[in-house]
This record gives C-alpha cells, structure tokens and sequence, in this order.
C-alpha cells in the first residue's frame, strides 16, 4: 500500500502485524495495536468522529470508549509513535494471527473505559498478551497513593502540633 510505505519513511520502525504502537501525546502517551498494511486498531471516546485521537481532554473522563480500525498516520498526526512491545519479556505474545483474530472481532464494539484500570494500553496489551496491563495507569496509581499518604501525613502533623498547643494553655 503506497500511504503505509511513504508514511514509513518520515516515521521510525516498521510494525509488524500484533505490534504495540506507542504514540507520544503532549501530556500521556496513546497505545495502539498494529494490524497490517497501515492499519492500527484502538480505542477512542463514544462520542468522537471516526478519526478521533485522544487528544481531547474529556477522553480521560469517558467511561466509554468505541474500538476503532484507523490509519497508523492519522492516529499519530503531527506526534511521533514507537514501536514498543515492552512487556514481551514478562508475559508472552499470543500467536499473531490469534492477536489478529480478537481485534477484528472487537472493531467497531462500544467497551468500558477506565482511565487508571481499563484505558488504551490495557486494551492493546490485553489483546497482544491476553492480559491487561498499562505501566502508565500504575504510574498514575502510586502517584495517587504518594499524594493521599502525604496528605494523611501532613493532617496528622496538624493534629499532634494542634492537641501540644491544647496542652500549653
């Protein structure tokens, strides 16, 4: 397909069908799967057109997310992607024409989205793997974590030094 082979040029790798395509957003990074000739499968809010990226703020507010069948290169726009099946060495890859397999028949579904416990990369990872996993998501979580227990620390904190006062009068 002439579009997959200029696009290649002015874009690094050259995936191959069941590939993680990690596309660098300004803020996150987007995950898509790799099907072939061009062609990545991924997830984008309900209510965005057909060439929607998850650029827009309100995708990380959507609880639902439709299965997408879109150009490498439209999906990327003006970011930059890598190839990235970082998780090859934890958990194996299924077999590609399985991988293939079970993202066709997702095309076009409506699925839950869940920013921290099923987004993007969950959803690729699942397919290529069969397990859903998404080291940003994890990040994110104990980010969360570290602020909630240094909040608690910090009303603690107030507390003791409020009862000391207490005690001084």
């Amino acid at each position: 397909m002439a579009a997959a082979e200029s696009f290649s040029v002015t874009h690094p790798g050259n995936p191959q069908p069941g590939d993680l395509i990690e596309i660098f957003r300004p803020a996150y990074q987007h995950w898509a799967l790799y099907l072939g000739d061009g062609y990545i499968i991924n997830v984008t809010p309900v209510d965005e057109g057909p060439v929607a990226s998850f650029a827009s703020a309100k995708s990380v507010f959507s609880r639902k997310a439709r299965v997408r069948m879109q150009l490498l290169k439209d999906v990327v726009g003006n970011d930059t992607y890598q190839i990235n099946n970082k998780y090859d060495d934890t958990y194996p890859p299924l077999p590609v024409e399985e991988i293939i397999r079970r993202a066709e028949y997702l095309i076009d579904q409506e699925v839950s989205y869940d920013l921290l416990g099923n987004n993007c990369e969950h959803f690729v990872t699942l397919l290529r793997y069969g397990e859903g996993v998404s080291e940003q998501a994890n990040r994110a979580i104990s980010a969360i974590g570290f602020v909630t227990a240094a909040a608690g620390a910090f009303s603690l904190l107030g507390f003791f030094r409020s009862r000391s006062r207490e005690r001084q009068y």
